[in-house]
């Protein structure tokens, strides 16, 4: 088996006063496809950067072969020292190293390079940081956050062209989806140690769960023998000192490494403050458009949600997501067309650009609004210290600036601000920004339970799956489609991701267009309501469970002594699988019914 080209072992630091690294390990092979784990502040990018010889840990040993190149993408690049998004990514390249490549990386990102650095956005800085750490094709890519502030086109080209690297891959993402894709084994940073698992991000949550509950089941052994080396401390036959001593010195080890060890971090815990119940109509736009200059942002659009809705928008960078949920939700008029909103809508607004935080701001006053210790949630007050605790934020950081946030906590903080306001309609634009895994999980299942109607803003693609009752696809030139399920029903329908055009199928290709229509007040377009999918994906396991129940029936029914034994429960079961079998019947024709509706709206 070939060496390791980078090599951690027992790597141990101390930031503040707190051990942030205790006996961290890392491994990386030739053409190593890994993935880099753990709660948020549990020091990922800490070790990346020690890997990457950015950093020197306290304690441990990195080894990396001599003539293995690495190169390093952090999570928020400076090219503030360049004249040029081209001169920033030629830096990165060593002395045999391919200019073209970086110039064509840099075209396909969909950058110049002649871009001035001070006027880029964090999209467009994070798309050079790539071309400058992919152009020389490194033996090993450290990468903290590759798909931040990307869009879907740009995330599903990443995809792609990693895939076809030769480099060995280290990452470290919240996106499910680009995990799974491109891992084949992971590392879970956890309390400051790692553990491996060599199969990749799909099977990692399974095993996580697997390993707490095993450590659960040890912590309670060792729990029950401290209990019994007390009682036995207490009621023991005090003879045989010198034994007795020892027995004691072993009591007070358990003891003391039981106060050093440290729990599983706390869950995020999240409920949104529901406002009162909104009109079954939630939104209504019809023919909408609105420009900016020549610049055409939605063109002849419209669209009905329906309270419980769940509705994803996507689309490239700059393709107008944002303009158009202004729109919907009255921000903003259209230059044309009406937007009509439902009776008793309460909207609570979650901003991607965290542009209302002033980074002056203490976390106490950011959540209360200053002047109170109190928040309301639900009509219940609750002091802001516990509200903090709700989102993993420590009684010592009320008065914490917000600026001095981390990313993670910043996004935290956003959301603990919009699920704090009543609301019956929740926009959420980029909500899994900096959030780890775990947080993801709980917002998902929070916003399963949300009784109200839900836009969101996502490029993540996983989130999508798991949320969206419908996805709104910006198709360009101001065309706006929507389609049913989420991010892969979008695909099936579509026959493509977002970065190429749909496919059109041949019958399609060759039929004759039909003569435009008058778009003065075009039909909404049609789609499956939320109980509708609901239903659809519920209906094959009832259809199944009846099956099974019909089958034990069948042949209780079939023993030829029942009647003769029990007359009653024969006339009894024979009604029940008669029942049963209409029941079937009704719940295939339902969901033959929504399947041929579904393939209608696909189409």
């Amino acid at each position: 088996m070939a060496p390791p080209l980078l090599l951690l072992q027992t790597i141990a630091l101390t930031l503040g006063g707190r051990p942030l690294l205790e006996d961290a390990n890392l491994s990386v092979s030739e053409g190593e496809r890994l993935c880099l784990v753990g709660r948020n502040g549990s020091g990922k990018s800490t070790l990346l950067k020690i890997a990457a010889g950015l950093i020197e840990s306290d304690g441990g040993t990195r080894f990396i072969q001599p003539d293995a190149s690495v190169r390093y993408l952090p999570q928020e690049p400076d090219l503030s020292a360049y004249a040029s998004a081209f001169a920033y990514v030629e830096a990165g390249l060593g002395p045999t190293d391919d200019p073209h490549r970086a110039r064509q990386l840099l075209n396909e990102l969909g950058l110049s390079g002649d871009e001035d650095p001070a006027r880029l956005s964090g999209g467009e800085a994070r798309r050079a940081a790539l071309a400058r750490v992919m152009a020389p094709e490194p033996d090993i890519l450290l990468l903290d956050e590759p798909t931040n502030h990307l869009d879907l086109p740009a995330i599903e080209w990443l995809e792609a062209e990693l895939k076809g690297l030769r480099s060995a891959l280290v990452i470290i993402s919240h996106d499910r989806r680009f995990l799974q894709n491109l891992s084949r084994s992971t590392v879970w940073l956890d309390r400051g140690r790692t553990r491996t698992l060599s199969r990749g991000f799909a099977e990692f949550e399974a095993w996580r769960d697997q390993e707490l509950e095993e450590e659960e089941r040890q912590q309670h052994k060792v729990d029950r023998k401290i209990v019994a080396e007390e009682h036995w401390l207490r009621y023991g036959v005090t003879a045989r000192r010198k034994r007795n001593q020892k027995r004691l010195a072993g009591l007070n080890a358990m003891r003391s490494e039981r106060r050093r060890r440290l729990g599983a971090a706390g869950d995020v815990r999240l409920v949104a403050s529901e406002g009162k119940t909104s009109g079954k109509l939630v939104i209504e736009a019809e023919a909408i458009s609105k420009s900016f200059g020549e610049r055409s942002i939605v063109e002849g659009f419209s669209t009905r949600t329906l309270r419980g809705d769940r509705l994803g928008v996507i689309g490239a960078n700059g393709a107008g997501k944002t303009t158009l949920i202004n729109i919907l939700t009255g921000a903003l008029a259209p230059d044309s067309g009406h937007v009509r909103l439902g009776a008793n809508v309460e909207l609570a607004n979650l901003d991607q650009g965290r542009a209302s935080l002033d980074p002056l701001t203490v976390l106490k006053d950011a959540l209360t609004g200053g002047g109170s210790d109190f928040v309301e949630i639900n009509g219940e007050r609750k002091h802001v210290i516990g509200y903090m605790k709700d989102f993993l934020f420590g009684p010592e950081q009320a008065r914490t600036p917000i600026g001095k946030l981390s990313g993670g906590e910043r996004g935290r903080l956003m959301l603990a601000r919009a699920l704090a306001r009543p609301s019956n309609l929740l926009v959420l634009d980029e909500p899994t920004n900096d959030l780890d895994l775990e947080t993801l999980d709980l917002l998902q299942e929070m916003l399963g339970d949300y009784k109200g109607t839900l836009v969101i803003v996502s490029h993540d693609r996983d989130f999508l799956d798991r949320v969206a009752t419908s996805v709104l696809l910006a198709e360009g030139g101001g065309r706006w489609v929507e389609y049913a399920g989420g991010y892969s029903d979008m695909v099936a329908q579509r026959g493509a991701g977002v970065g190429t055009a749909p496919v059109v199928s041949a019958a399609a290709a060759t039929k004759p267009k039909a003569a435009p229509q008058p778009r003065d007040k075009p039909a909404a377009k049609a789609r499956l309501s939320f109980k509708e999918k609901h239903a659809l994906d519920a209906l094959p396991a009832r259809m199944e469970a009846l099956r099974g129940w019909i089958a034990s029936m069948k042949l209780l029914l079939e023993d030829p002594e029942l009647y003769a034994r029990d007359p009653a429960k024969f006339a009894e079961a024979s009604a029940a699988f008669a029942a049963a079998e209409s029941e079937l019947a009704t719940a295939e024709e339902d969901w033959l019914a929504l399947e041929i509706r579904r393939e209608e709206i696909g189409g």
